[in-house]
């Protein structure tokens, strides 16, 4: 265990208290609450329930347990997992469903850095022990294309050209409903959810996101529209696309139509990441590469598509 001490910053004034940590610390609320239900949080010297409010000038007393030691990576085979581009310096492939780019805490399923080292594929050492290589990410729950780093040199261009948003990201999404206007863009900043951890949401002060969208093909009740991500949070097409009324079909966390969805033959949200454009690291040639619909939102596109037939 180990113990910090924080004043609390005008910011916070009138804060929850487990709002407030969770911010400081970079913690889950849930997390944050937990600690307060264990007497592990002390405000001005007395301990402090999860609901209580920060004061401002005020001094947090926090015990934290020791980290969790990063989860190993298991070399697996993953299933449905295609290569699309082998080299020197970078691997490209579709990452299927239900697949977490790296171990994390809690996660049990397979990765694609464990898929990849079940391939017989090694890939840069630079990042944490439990996500090396990887310089972009996408939700288990979201399919298609995407690129991992095989050289140091390769890990340092992408992660820059990442951060400096000089890579093309496209991805196709079914909606719902009629996006009006029908090509647009969505700048509304994004953060945790309020209420729930699991969620985030469109929260004043939350981290700038911007979403460029254009509809190219419409449906009886919904759309399919082709995206381009300026940023890159967490759920971000997801979280804009809900703000505007419109979730990706079969998106039930960020609410969508259940009946719909299962008309679609949906688990889980249409979205999938179609492209991918960026300056190889090797010469910095532009290249692009294109992954396939998986059959779940083939099947889906379908069915709307005899539909309207």
């Amino acid at each position: 265990m180990s113990a910090r001490m924080l004043p609390v910053p005008d910011g916070l004034d009138g804060m929850r208290v487990d709002a407030g940590l969770a911010k400081l610390l970079g913690l889950s609320r849930t997390a944050v609450a937990d600690l307060a239900a264990a007497g592990e949080v002390l405000l001005d010297g007395r301990p402090a329930g999860k609901s209580d409010r920060l004061a401002a000038g005020g001094l947090l007393e926090v015990t934290l347990p020791e980290p969790a030691r990063p989860a190993g990576i298991v070399a697996e085979p993953v299933e449905g997992m295609a290569i699309l581009h082998d080299d020197d310096d970078i691997v490209v492939l579709a990452k299927p469903v239900g697949v977490a780019v790296h171990p994390s805490p809690g996660w049990t399923g397979p990765t694609v850095v464990g898929g990849l080292a079940a391939a017989g594929l090694r890939i840069a050492t630079s990042g944490a022990a439990e996500r090396q290589g990887v310089v972009h990410r996408l939700d288990a729950g979201t399919t298609g294309v995407m690129v991992v780093a095989k050289s140091e040199h390769a890990y340092t261009v992408l992660k820059r050209a990442f951060k400096e948003r000089t890579v093309d990201k496209g991805y196709h999404a079914i909606v719902q409903g009629h996006p009006d206007p029908t090509r647009g863009t969505i700048d509304a900043p994004i953060d945790r959810h309020p209420r729930h951890d699991y969620k985030f949401a469109v929260v004043a002060g939350g981290r700038p996101s911007v979403t460029h969208y254009e509809v190219v093909e419409a449906f009886r009740a919904a759309s399919l529209a082709h995206v381009k991500l300026e940023t890159g949070r967490t759920h971000q097409i997801r979280v804009h696309f809900s703000a505007l009324r419109h979730p990706c079909a079969g998106d039930l966390t960020y609410g969508a139509d259940p009946v719909l969805a299962r008309k679609l033959g949906l688990s889980r949200q249409w979205l999938h990441a179609r492209t991918l454009g960026f300056a190889h690291p090797a010469d910095g040639r532009w290249v692009e590469f294109e992954a396939e619909y998986p059959d779940d939102l083939a099947n889906a596109l379908r069915i709307l598509r005899d539909e309207n037939a």
